[in-house]
């Protein structure tokens, strides 16, 4: 029984890993701007250039990143989306951003409080504003995220992943193959070592709706459009250029919901196809452009709430539900969907918040 746990943590923290990191391309559509093409590539990152000093991040390291990012470089300064996932991949972000500009991050905003998007944040220094929505600040300063999820299984699977690569590469003969294995070990003990020196940083910055910056020019609003994925999710709108970035309230793939406000999220989302954008840049996955990408969102939740609902009405344990669920009708929207089941944190949440409604 032991090893069938152990077995199943691997998997899962396998998977939440594959989840964070994925790309999938979304449907197009809608106006300018559009991805110039341009992409510029470091040791860690790639930028792909969307409008004028507005870059989209990605990474394809064994390191463990996290969220993706957009770069907005103004006249004097660097106004950054997302901090990063460790320690480590915030100051490789900071490095190869050398290669599209040589001036200084002056403003970080955190779309939320999760550790891929927030676990980097101690590397700033008092030049650097942190910026969040209130509940990002009280989420980090108060609620002891490295030991509540979606964290703790990271931190939980780390180890249990160094041990199992570390039993491939002693069974591998082949040696090609034992040297990938090698690569995947020595990144995986580099992530291990920056998670267990997180020092959890919240923001120096808080604001409760709205806030509104200028990089000169440029102007720069921070919203919350109502809770879902989290109770304080920011987005990031660039209303002269139409773009914006939603975090991970709106990716291209099927959002973690272990933190989700399931009713809200629809409203929130309702919010979000209301501002005037052309391109959307998301916390994971892709850009896209077309809105009904996020009505096709919309109705995956519904479907999730529903049928979740019913079989819990039916005496399933969340565990249960998780594995019996069956979303693929939203495959073609959500390619990531390969058969029935959803994330068990997810579903545990759903469960919670069922509960927590007023009957």
């Amino acid at each position: 029984m032991k090893f069938r746990l152990r077995a199943l943590a691997v998997i899962l923290g396998l998977a939440f890993l594959t989840i964070i990191s994925f790309e999938v391309r979304a449907r197009q559509g809608g106006g300018t701007p559009r991805s110039s093409g341009s992409v510029i590539t470091g040791k860690v990152y790639a930028f792909e250039k969307i409008a004028e000093g507005v870059y989209y991040s990605t990474s394809s390291s064994l390191m463990a990143t996290g969220g993706n990012h957009t770069i907005i470089v103004g006249d004097h300064d660097v106004f950054l989306v997302d901090a990063g996932a460790t320690p480590a991949a915030g100051r490789a972000l900071l490095e190869d951003m050398k290669l599209i500009t040589d001036k200084p991050v002056r403003w970080v905003v955190n779309t939320h409080f999760h550790w891929d998007h927030t676990n980097a944040n101690s590397i700033f220094g008092p030049e650097v504003q942190i910026i969040g929505h209130e509940y990002v600040r009280h989420a980090i300063a108060d609620l002891d995220i490295v030991h509540r999820e979606p964290l703790k299984t990271a931190m939980a699977n780390m180890p249990i992943q160094v041990d199992t690569l570390k039993k491939q590469m002693a069974d591998e003969k082949d040696p090609a193959k034992r040297a990938t294995l090698e690569k995947q070990l020595a990144a995986k003990q580099a992530d291990w070592e920056e998670f267990k020196m997180l020092k959890p940083t919240p923001p120096t910055m808080t604001y409760s709706s709205k806030l509104t910056l200028f990089q000169g020019q440029r102007e720069i609003q921070l919203l919350f459009l109502g809770r879902g994925h989290t109770q304080g999710d920011t987005f990031v709108y660039l209303p002269k250029e139409r773009i914006v970035c939603s975090g991970d309230m709106m990716e291209t793939q099927p959002a973690y919901m272990g933190d989700a406000m399931f009713d809200e999220w629809l409203k929130s989302l309702d919010a979000l196809k209301e501002l005037d954008f052309v391109t959307d840049l998301p916390g994971h996955g892709v850009p896209f452009h077309d809105k009904s990408l996020i009505t096709a969102y919309q109705n995956y939740l519904k479907d999730f709430m529903a049928k979740a609902a019913e079989l819990r009405k039916q005496g399933l344990s969340a565990e249960e539900t998780a594995q019996k669920i069956d979303l693929t009708s939203h495959s073609g929207d959500f390619p990531q969907i390969k058969g029935p089941g959803a994330e068990v944190r997810g579903v545990r949440r759903f469960y919670e918040w069922m509960d927590e409604r007023p009957h």
